[in-house]
């Protein structure tokens, strides 16, 4: 063989190796790209363009990915639109003050999956977070984790967990027993207000009125009540007023003849206007009276191939709505009247949604792997 046929050999054999990694540029993503196209991705025009935003800086100057990733949750700190915190599944919390600068890892808290997250609204350093049958809270901004509640039965999990923004000595977590377990001193004693027959999804308060609570159940069950923001635990003469329940209201009554079916979604109130939304994986309703009277929102899906997974609102304007499926970003801004749809830019399931508060055209849209 002469040495210009072995060079052409040698050159297509390189070749014939090389192919099976080359990237399919911007056109594709290669089986790598594709397995790492999750974690959170960022919009700052309202949905309209969507850049991943998962990085993890390092002292190496090789950042690490949140790529991979599965998120279960996402909140912002609500003095701080900035601070967001990231619950993951199987994978811990991380935290961004400057999204442009990537996540940081929370390291003492380990590597399960967190349920729920809330900042405490008048001391952003205090932090808790809900991981199996427990709840975790910081004083310290996340370096040091205390367990402040913890259920006896390890195959109940803290599900839910919601901070009274006016008296924030009030904290309330939901089980998936069905419990609403209520503290009054940030904490360090519980005792349980009410009793739901299947597990809660979601608690959420009135962000107009804190002494009002909405729940919500994994079977799309939908309470409210009525809890007394002014407590005081020194004040032993009054611990029954301290943990009452009032008005309790069974919502889903109302809402059997919109046929939502079983699967909750998501529940959202409108910081400006308390209109109040609730999206089940076929159906989206809004309800401008604290859950008196309900409308359906046209979406442009019928309900049969309708796959909702996220619902968000724009904090300053209930006409902005704002939904994911497992493939299509879908935005509103006339109330439902018209939608714009945008392709996800990831292989995997858009699964939540958070909005800036202060500033609402940033948008995070967090991911998950779909299930094969």
């Amino acid at each position: 063989m002469s040495h210009l046929k072995l060079l052409i050999l040698l050159l297509a054999v390189a070749f014939l190796g090389s192919a099976c990694t080359i990237s399919l540029g911007s056109g594709g993503l290669s089986s790598n790209a594709a397995a790492n196209d999750g974690g959170v991705w960022l919009s700052v025009d309202k949905g309209s363009t969507w850049k991943q935003s998962s990085l993890i800086p390092t002292i190496s100057g090789k950042p690490q990915s949140l790529g991979s990733v599965d998120v279960s949750v996402m909140t912002a700190d609500p003095q701080d639109s900035a601070a967001v915190y990231l619950g993951t599944a199987g994978k811990g919390l991380y935290y961004t003050y400057n999204i442009s600068k990537g996540w940081n890892e929370v390291k003492n808290l380990g590597q399960g999956t967190i349920n729920d997250v809330k900042v405490d609204p008048k001391e952003k350093c205090s932090i808790y977070a809900a991981i199996t049958n427990r709840l975790y809270r910081s004083l310290d901004c996340g370096r040091t984790w205390q367990q402040v509640y913890y259920d006896n039965n390890p195959g109940v999990s803290v599900s839910a967990i919601a901070i009274d923004h006016y008296n924030s000595n009030n904290i309330y977590i939901g089980t998936s027993r069905g419990d609403i377990i209520k503290s009054i001193d940030r904490g360090v004693s519980w005792r349980t207000i009410q009793r739901v027959n299947e597990a809660l999804a979601r608690l959420i308060i009135s962000p107009q009125d804190s002494r009002l609570i909405f729940v919500a159940t994994v079977k799309n069950n939908i309470y409210s009540f009525n809890s007394n923001s002014v407590t005081n635990a020194g004040d032993s003469a009054n611990v029954e007023k301290n943990f009452a329940v009032e008005n309790w209201t069974d919502l889903s009554t109302i809402l059997k003849d919109f046929k939502l079916g079983s699967n909750f979604r998501d529940i959202v109130i409108c910081a400006t206007d308390g209109t109040l939304f609730l999206a089940t994986d076929k159906a989206i309703v809004r309800s401008p009276d604290r859950g008196i009277t309900w409308e359906n929102i046209k979406l442009i899906t019928p309900e049969k191939d309708a796959i909702i997974n996220a619902v968000a609102v724009n904090p300053k304007n209930s006409q902005e709505i704002y939904y994911v499926t497992n493939t299509t970003f879908f935005r509103s801004l006339d109330g439902g009247v018209t939608w714009t749809t945008k392709k996800l830019n990831t292989t995997r399931a858009g699964w939540e949604l958070l909005i800036d508060m202060n500033n609402p055209d940033i948008i995070y849209l967090g991911t998950k792997k779909l299930e094969q």
